[in-house]
């Protein structure tokens, strides 16, 4: 009887420690999941108990507030890049959809605006500034180059390779694939994305995902590292660019420019004043030599003799 109920509670246990493994977040490491009732696996955010929706990608929004809130139960934690006023990494504000509120601010009372991708749009500036609007990221342009490979890809493998990663890794549908173009070791892609339905990733967040991956610095658990191949060859990303482009181009004002333009200016006109000065001086000196010299062979020649 014993033996049997040693059976009974060995099984049990083994049931429960496997319905705590399956319950993870299979589309974001930081999210905190738990049970919720038999066979019903909750994950929120760790830091803002948000809700994560694990058969998707989570917004950019989020998980850079999540990369900005410390794990104890890790290792010891770092801000990325360890500065708190970066237009790369800060603690967004965001709306309860994920979406990045249009105007952000640091702890300084530094304020500006972004646009769908979380990226500086404006120059910054303080608590009166306005943003009136979110505007959208219309068009992601992706730069990446590979490890020169002794076996040469072809431009169609390449491109449908990169297409079917971005469908089964990032969720996104292929008719937001512009384009792809490859001349080795360069790769450019282009995401194209004008309006998102609801039940669409937007490419921001693929973007995102795609960088932290390429980056080694994975959103997805650990066990899911990126892997790209051309035919079965490895295809070894080694530098990654992104660049964004809204709806309406951005408002940086010239200020800075002005600026630079001002100190050449200022330069250019001190060396050419420096510069006349020293010839005045030469010449003036020249003169004064010259003078004395013809002064000195005048009274020579005026000098009477003393023979």
């Amino acid at each position: 009887m014993e033996l049997l109920f040693g059976v009974v509670l060995g099984l049990i246990l083994a049931v429960a420690s496997s319905a705590h493994d399956s319950c993870t977040c299979a589309t974001n490491k930081w999210a905190v999941c738990a049970q919720d009732g038999p066979g019903n696996c909750i994950c929120r955010l760790a830091g803002s108990d948000q809700p994560v929706d694990c058969s998707t990608l989570t917004s950019k929004c989020f998980l850079m507030k999540a990369e900005m809130i410390p794990l104890k139960e890790k290792r010891l934690w770092r801000p990325p890049h360890g500065v708190s006023d970066s237009d790369g990494i800060y603690n967004p504000d965001c709306e309860d959809s994920g979406v990045f509120k249009a105007r952000q601010c640091n702890q300084s009372s530094t304020c500006w605006c972004v646009n769908t991708a979380g990226v500086r749009r404006t120059e910054k500036g303080g608590r009166s500034l306005s943003c009136s609007e979110l505007v959208r990221t219309r068009w992601i342009y992706i730069e990446l180059t590979h490890k020169r490979s002794s076996s040469a890809f072809g431009v169609p493998d390449v491109a449908k390779a990169l297409t079917q990663l971005f469908e089964s890794r990032y969720k996104l549908h292929p008719k937001y694939i512009a384009a792809i173009k490859y001349d080795p070791p360069l790769i450019q892609i282009r995401l194209d994305q004008n309006k998102k339905p609801r039940w669409d990733v937007d490419i921001a967040d693929v973007a995102y995902y795609f960088e932290k991956d390429v980056n080694n610095d994975s959103v997805f658990p650990s066990n899911s590292k990126l892997t790209v191949s051309v035919n079965g060859d490895a295809l070894a990303i080694e530098k990654l660019w992104i660049y964004y482009v809204d709806e309406k181009p951005p408002e940086f004002c010239m200020r800075q420019l002005a600026a630079g333009i001002s100190a050449v200016v200022t330069v250019v006109v001190l060396t050419a004043g420096i510069g006349i000065a020293v010839l005045l001086i030469l010449r003036w000196l020249r003169t004064r030599t010259y003078r004395k010299f013809e002064c000195k062979e005048m009274r020579e020649i005026k000098a009477p003799s003393l023979e």
